[in-house]
């Protein structure tokens, strides 16, 4: 039964990291897109309702990811 215990753990740690990873992607491609758009609506009134959504989302991302990283001991 240890060895099956052992099993389910490392299943678990092994998706875990890759939420992780996939947290990390996410928050580098949001953070791409909101450069671009800052670019091309720079001095636009429709930069900030563009950026706020992403903004919330990468900061929903780096706490989950904050989440995770402390579960896996990776900080």
């Amino acid at each position: 039964m240890t060895n099956m215990s052992e099993n389910n753990s490392l299943k678990s740690e092994n998706q875990k990291l890759r939420n992780y990873i996939s947290l990390v992607s996410a928050e580098i491609e949001l953070s791409q897109r909101l450069f671009e758009i800052k670019q091309n609506f720079a001095n636009s009134p429709d930069s900030q309702r563009l950026t706020t959504p992403i903004l919330d989302r990468i900061s929903k991302i780096k706490s989950e990811k904050e989440d995770l990283a402390i579960e896996l001991k990776l900080i």
